[in-house]
């Protein structure tokens, strides 16, 4: 697991600081890795066709690939973006997309045959950014609906966005259920379900770790304000949280078996202990070089 994580940690540092104009094409499932891929490009294209999302406390790892950082970039101080890592449901409206931070341009699937012929055609100036801009323009279209995510902002930061604990978010989402706005019940409903898919531990660690990164931004003297720090930091979490027995757990029941059952352990939210939670933060010991970027 070294290895996996050192070379993809690496390589999404590399694409963030990259100074050539780097397009990300997002037309289908963009899901974890593909995230880590295309969510820290600087042209980000979506279409109709796309599906986002990050499962993984659902196989008992955690919503990596610096997805916290984009979170904490997202509507509501970040409330947005935790709701996605926590529950690991999809975002599946251009109009979202866009509103969530994850897409830059919304192009229709049909058009981007066009748009690379015209991308492999042009003849770039010195000031190739602004060719890109232009050409994109071109081919970019306002979504046909509005962000659903938008209209029920206010639930998502009293619920995602106040520093509650799971449990305390899980309770809010109940009562959001009985709400008389079907728009708000379907989406506590769906916010429900997708939070039964984690891990205990999964679910009390991300709502930590991505606390933390949220309140981070702006402050420079923060690791956690930088994607370089949030990876170095990942990395760490990563390579312990692959060798507890929830993600091989999590792996058997969803992706082996498939028998969508898993028996995480600790398996409640109440077992769950501070102190196993602080201890992924931790630098690596003297046999595990920290993340080189």
């Amino acid at each position: 697991m070294i290895e996996v994580f050192t070379a993809e940690y690496s390589l999404i540092c590399k694409i963030f600081e990259y100074k050539k104009p780097y397009i990300c094409f997002m037309d289908g499932i963009t899901m974890g890795f593909g995230i880590g891929l295309s969510g820290h490009g600087r042209y980000r294209l979506i279409t109709e066709k796309t599906v986002l999302a990050m499962p993984e406390n659902g196989i008992g790892l955690f919503p990596d690939v610096g997805f916290a950082y984009i979170a904490a970039k997202s509507p509501g101080e970040g409330a947005v973006g935790a709701y996605l890592g926590l529950t690991g449901n999809r975002v599946s409206t251009p109009a979202d997309a866009l509103y969530v931070g994850l897409g830059t341009h919304y192009v229709p699937s049909g058009s981007l045959a066009a748009l690379k012929e015209d991308l492999l055609a042009t003849t770039f100036s010195k000031d190739p950014d602004q060719d890109i801009k232009t050409l994109l323009e071109r081919y970019n279209r306002n979504p046909e609906s509005e962000p659903r995510l938008k209209l029920i902002l206010p639930r998502i930061i009293s619920t995602f966005g106040s520093k509650k604990s799971v449990k305390e978010v899980i309770e809010e989402l109940e009562n959001h259920q009985l709400s008389g706005d079907a728009l708000v019940a379907e989406w506590a409903k769906d916010a429900l379900q997708g939070l039964k898919k984690g891990a205990p531990f999964s679910l009390c660690f991300t709502d930590k770790y991505f606390s933390r990164v949220a309140s981070a931004r702006g402050n420079s003297n923060n690791v956690l304000s930088t994607l370089t720090g949030v990876m170095k930091t990942e990395y760490r979490i990563a390579l312990r949280s692959s060798l507890r027995n929830d993600f091989s757990e999590g792996v058997r029941a969803v992706l082996v078996d498939k028998d969508q059952n898993p028996k995480w352990n600790p398996s409640s939210l109440e077992e769950v202990k501070t102190a196993e939670i602080e201890a992924l933060f931790e630098p690596l010991g003297p046999e595990v070089e920290e993340l080189n970027v």
